[in-house]
C-alpha cells in the first residue's frame, strides 16, 4: 500500500525525501515470490467475518497478564525505552491504549500518536510525526522506538527510513507494506477516509524495502483485513536485523492479543549490538500452537 503522496504542486519534505532516498537507494536482493505480491487476493469474507473474535482476544488478557509480566522488561539506560505507537486506518490513540498500557507495566516510556484519528497522510500528519520522534529523542537523549498497527506500521516504517539516527526498532502489526492496495479489505475505506486513491499513491514509495534499523513484522494468517503475504518481509542483505513472526490474531484484535504483545516486549527488548531472532517462549508445549511460524528474514 503505497500511500504516501502529496499535490504537485506543494512539495513536501517527505516527497522531497523521497525523491532523494529512491535515487540513491541500493538495489535489494528480493527474491521474485516479494515482488509479485500486488496481485494476492485480499481476505475471504470468512475470514472478515471472523474479526469479531477481536472482544476474546482482548479478554484473553486479564487470564494470561500473570504470564505477559514475565516477558523481557525495558532498559531505562538503553535505547528505545520511548516508544512512540501508531494506530490503524480511522483509529485513533483510545485503541492503542491497552497495548502502551502493556508496555507501560514493563518500564517503557509510552506514547500515542497525537493527532486523533488515522486518516490517511494528511498535509502536515508526516511532519508533525517526525517532529513527535525528533521531540522524544532530544527529550530522553536516546533512540525512540517505533510501534505500528496496520496503517500506522507503514508510518512507523516510512518515518525510520527518514531518520533512522533517531529510531531504536520498528514493530508493525499486521501493516501491509508487501502488496498491492487491493490485497487489502480496507482499500475503500483508505480512499473515502483519506480522499486519496490508493493505486496513486503506492507508486512513491518502496515499501516492501526495510528500513535500515531492526524490523519486525507481525502478521497473521487469519488476519481478515490484510492478505497476510503482504505483511512478510523480505531477507536483504543490507539489514540482517529483519524478522516475521506469525501469530493466531484477527486484524482488529492483533493490538489487543497477549501474544502479539508478548512478542512486542520481546522485541523491544533487543539492543543493537546483541540482536537475535525472536525465539517463542517455552508454554508447556503450547508455543507452536501460539507462535506457528516465526522466522528470521522470512515467514514463508
Amino acid at each position: 500500500m503505497r500511500i504516501f503522496t502529496t499535490a504537485a504542486s506543494d512539495k513536501s519534505d517527505t516527497v522531497r525525501y523521497n525523491e532523494t532516498f529512491t535515487s540513491n537507494m541500493q538495489q535489494i536482493d528480493m527474491p521474485k515470490p516479494y515482488t509479485e505480491l500486488h496481485d494476492v487476493a485480499p481476505p475471504h469474507l470468512a475470514l472478515m467475518a471472523l474479526e469479531m473474535r477481536a472482544f476474546w482476544e482482548f479478554g484473553a488478557v486479564v487470564p494470561t497478564w500473570p504470564a505477559l509480566q514475565k516477558a523481557p522488561k525495558a532498559d531505562t539506560k538503553a535505547d528505545g525505552n520511548c516508544v512512540i505507537v501508531f494506530p490503524g486506518l480511522s483509529a485513533g490513540d483510545l485503541s492503542t491504549v491497552p497495548l502502551r498500557k502493556y508496555l507501560d507495566s514493563l518500564g517503557y516510556a509510552t506514547e500515542g500518536w497525537n493527532q486523533g484519528l488515522n486518516l490517511g497522510p494528511r498535509p502536515g500528519v508526516l511532519e508533525t510525526a517526525r517532529q513527535q520522534i525528533t521531540d522524544a529523542f532530544e527529550r530522553s537523549g536516546k533512540k525512540v522506538s517505533l510501534v505500528g498497527w496496520s496503517l500506522g506500521g507503514v508510518y512507523a516504517r516510512e518515518l525510520a527510513k527518514m531518520m533512522p539516527e533517531m529510531v531504536h526498532c520498528v514493530i508493525t502489526l499486521g501493516t501491509p507494506f508487501a502488496g498491492s492496495p487491493k490485497s487489502t479489505n480496507a482499500w475503500r475505506v483508505y480512499e473515502f477516509a483519506s480522499g486519496r486513491k490508493t493505486e496513486i499513491e503506492r507508486s512513491n514509495f518502496d515499501l516492501p524495502t526495510a528500513p535500515s534499523v531492526p524490523t519486525t513484522s507481525i502478521y497473521s494468517k487469519t488476519d481478515g483485513v490484510v492478505a497476510w503475504q503482504g505483511s512478510i518481509q523480505a531477507p536483504t542483505t543490507l539489514n540482517p536485523h529483519t524478522e516475521n513472526i506469525e501469530v493466531f490474531a484477527s486484524h482488529v484484535g492483533m493490538g489487543l492479543n497477549p501474544s502479539a504483545w508478548w512478542a512486542v516486549a520481546d522485541r523491544l527488548a533487543q539492543t543493537r549490538k546483541s540482536w537475535k531472532p525472536f525465539v517463542a517462549p517455552k508454554l508447556m508445549g503450547l508455543q507452536k500452537f501460539i507462535y506457528p511460524r516465526s522466522q528470521h528474514g522470512s515467514g514463508m
